[in-house]
């Protein structure tokens, strides 16, 4: 039997699927020619009447601020939200903690936008680019101990961010998945699943862009893996007790790092090759990371989509609701980026493999 709160939260979350750009409701996206329409069409009270360079950024605020809002409504509508929904939501926190490292280790000069969590959030971003007062007291405080600036040094490379990227991904990804070991079995089972499938896709959209786009070797790409055991809590520390003793969600990402980026045949028999780029009959194929990733958030989105409406009333529903309004915001951003560059709605469909 479900909780009032558990009943009301899902009532409310289908409201708001109901009139979000996700099932067949996205395929209104494909006859959008320019940045204005839509605004009008996303926005139907609120359209802004601005040059079309103010609104792109204009516009890609208010569908962030939209989706935060409309994730911290539902989260909001239990006393005391499990762990895990909390730390969905929290997933912002780290995207804006990354983008202010960047920032700063970049010295950009410019402040980067943050995303508002009202009561979620945990990091003081007004105090930026003030590394301590942003972080104190904060399970971002190990940040504190990292040498940013070494004497001597101008400036950081682009591997230093990749790994305190990767730090803060598997930092995220180890509460998140031990906030899942919270829940009772029947409040978790679809979202367990679906952050297996997000986690171990992650580990191989990773292992793929350091081989392509930074030339590492399969030995270096290792230390960028999350090795959590399947099924089991994870201390973050090394290989979990799973790990030494089963699978884990870094399995698919180790077999893929024997395989040559530049021939195909050698995936054939990946788990994952479905997802890769196809072959063309008038180029040398070579492994696509973008492809990859795009193809991995679609393939995401249709497992929340059905799980969302396959166990109603659960934690589950709303930790698929969160994931269905996260994806949402992808594609609308994509969307937004795309007119603004001056291609189709079709053509931004093509390149993020989505099929309204």
């Amino acid at each position: 039997m479900p909780s009032g709160e558990q009943a009301y939260a899902f009532a409310k979350a289908c409201g708001i699927i109901g009139k979000s750009f996700v099932g067949k409701r996205m395929s209104r996206l494909r006859s959008v020619g320019r940045l204005t329409e839509l605004d009008r069409l996303v926005f139907p009270r609120s359209s802004r009447d601005l040059p079309e360079r103010e609104l792109l950024r204009d516009l890609e605020r208010r569908i962030i601020d939209r989706s935060v809002n409309q994730i911290a409504l539902i989260v909001d509508s239990f006393a005391n939200p499990p762990e895990l929904l909390i730390r969905l939501v929290r997933s912002y926190e780290y995207g804006d903690v990354k983008n202010a490292l960047a920032g700063i280790i970049e010295g950009s000069g410019k402040k980067p936008e943050f995303t508002g969590l009202g009561a979620f959030g945990t990091v003081n971003f007004d105090a930026y680019p003030q590394i301590k007062d942003m972080f104190r007291g904060t399970e971002f405080a190990f940040l504190l101990d990292v040498d940013m600036f070494p004497e001597g040094e101008e400036g950081r490379n682009e591997g230093f961010l990749n790994r305190l990227q990767m730090e803060l991904d598997r930092r995220y990804y180890t509460y998140l998945w031990n906030a899942l070991f919270s829940l009772a079995p029947a409040d978790r089972k679809a979202i367990e699943r679906i952050l297996s499938e997000e986690i171990a896709l992650r580990n191989a959209a990773w292992s793929l862009r350091l081989r392509t786009y930074y030339g590492m070797a399969p030995q270096e790409t290792e230390e960028f893996l999350i090795p959590i055991g399947i099924g089991r809590r994870y201390d973050g520390e090394g290989a979990s007790p799973a790990s030494r003793r089963g699978k884990t969600l870094a399995d698919d990402a180790r077999a893929s790092l024997s395989m040559a980026l530049d021939y195909r045949p050698d995936w054939e028999k990946w788990k994952r090759a479905a997802l890769l780029n196809p072959e063309g009959s008038d180029e040398h194929w070579r492994a696509d990371p973008r492809y990859f990733q795009n193809a991995a958030s679609e393939y995401l989105y249709r497992l929340a989509r059905r799980s969302f409406y396959r166990t109603p009333f659960t934690v589950d529903s709303i930790a698929c609701f969160i994931k269905l309004k996260q994806f949402e915001e992808d594609i609308l951003t994509s969307v937004a980026e795309g007119l603004g560059l001056g291609l189709s709605a079709e053509d931004i469909f093509s390149m993020l493999e989505v099929t309204p």
